[in-house]
This record gives C-alpha cells, sequence and structure tokens, in this order.
C-alpha cells in the first residue's frame, strides 16, 4: 500500500465486523508498533492484546457507562446544539459520531481485537503514540480498522481486569478497537490546511494555498 494511501485513509472505524483477525496480521501489527521511536528508546511500553469474549463481556460494561457520560457531560451541549438544528452540516457530522460511538459501545462485545497501550514515565504521551499510531497504519494496511479510545484508562478496574502489576509507574494510554469494518475506507472530510496552519507564527502566511486535498484514489 502506498504510505499517503494509508495516511489520508486511515480513519475512526467503530462499524466492526465479528470476524477474528489473524494472528500474522496481528504480529505484524505489533511489530510495526515496536519500531516507532520513543523518548531516549527508552521503549517503556507494553502491549496487551485481548481477544477472550470473557474479558470482553466484563470490559463492555464498563465502556459503556463511560460513553453515557461522555456525551452527557463533555459532548452534552455540542449533541443538544446538533440535534436543535438537524439542518446544519456540522450538526449532522457530530450526530453521525455519536451513532457511531454508541453502535461501537453496544457491539463491544463482538468486536474481534482490542489492543491496549501502556507507558511507564511518558506523562506527555509523546514516547507511546508514535507507537499507537504506527499499529493503526499496519493495521490499515491490513485491511483492518480501528480507532483510538483513551477512556478506559480512567477506570482502575480495567488495570485491575488487565493485570497490570501496581506501583511500577504504569499507566494506560489507549485502546485500540480493531475489526475488518462494514464500510469502506476513505479520505475523510477535514478543515483546508489554510485554516488552521501559519508560518513563522500563529499568523503568518503559508507560501501555498492549502486549501485542495493533495491526494486522492488512484
Amino acid at each position: 500500500m502506498d504510505i499517503y494511501e494509508a495516511l489520508y485513509t486511515t480513519r475512526a472505524m467503530r462499524r466492526l465486523r465479528p470476524d477474528p483477525i489473524p494472528l500474522d496480521a496481528q504480529a505484524r501489527i505489533l511489530d510495526a508498533a515496536i519500531r516507532a521511536p520513543s523518548g531516549g528508546n527508552s521503549q517503556a511500553w507494553r502491549f496487551i492484546l485481548v481477544d477472550d469474549p470473557a474479558l470482553k463481556a466484563q470490559l463492555g460494561p464498563i465502556y459503556r457507562e463511560l460513553v453515557d457520560e461522555l456525551f452527557a457531560g463533555p459532548y452534552g451541549e455540542r449533541i443538544r446544539q446538533a440535534q436543535a438544528n438537524p439542518d446544519d452540516s456540522k450538526g449532522q457530522a457530530t450526530l453521525r459520531m455519536e451513532r457511531a460511538v454508541r453502535h461501537q459501545a453496544t457491539h463491544w462485545e463482538t468486536i474481534p481485537l482490542f489492543l491496549f497501550a501502556y507507558a511507564r514515565g511518558d506523562h506527555s504521551g509523546s514516547s507511546i503514540f508514535p507507537a499507537v499510531w504506527s499499529a493503526q497504519l499496519a493495521a490499515r494496511a491490513e485491511g483492518i480498522g480501528s480507532t483510538l479510545t483513551t477512556v478506559l484508562g480512567s477506570r482502575p478496574e480495567v488495570d485491575v481486569l488487565l493485570g497490570m502489576p501496581a506501583g511500577q509507574g504504569w499507566k494506560q494510554a489507549a485502546c485500540l478497537p480493531m475489526g475488518y469494518p462494514t464500510g469502506r475506507f476513505g479520505v475523510p472530510p477535514r478543515r483546508p490546511v489554510a485554516e488552521v496552519a501559519g508560518r513563522n507564527g500563529w499568523q503568518g502566511e503559508l507560501g501555498f494555498a492549502g486549501d485542495a486535498v493533495l491526494w486522492t484514489t488512484p
């Protein structure tokens, strides 16, 4: 796969089929992840693959509770505004996102694979998230969809379920639900570069248009 195709089409995929992911594909995903850079080349990370139905059944209710809290709290006003203005394009995008997240929560137990990423001594995430993103790109190369969620890191019982050793400085950074998507990969709509970037300062002119998608599906 062309690297730009992977970069442009690795979007959040939350509607996943229950089909199992072959072990050789899982091995390639993890092997790609550990090639990512880390601060001081410390490689202070631990990755946990979860595919046990009993364990997924324990994690599912926790995730659903967190999703309810998320949409009642931080995203609550945004969702209420979207519901009040259903013809607004941004509102429609918000409601699509909510439906996709709730679908993932409802079908948590049927998702074939989860990849949990733990880090030690990495307070900013700069040493773990390159590896997480590499895992997502490698999954995309395998035709596997994923999304990144961090909410489970707020619940200590998740760490207990996963056997994290206490008192050693480990912290859960992310969870990646993974599976073959029910839909198709594609280039997601985004605000153009010209609206979100500058040169030599906040408002500096870029020196190029920055208003077009520079890669398209061959």
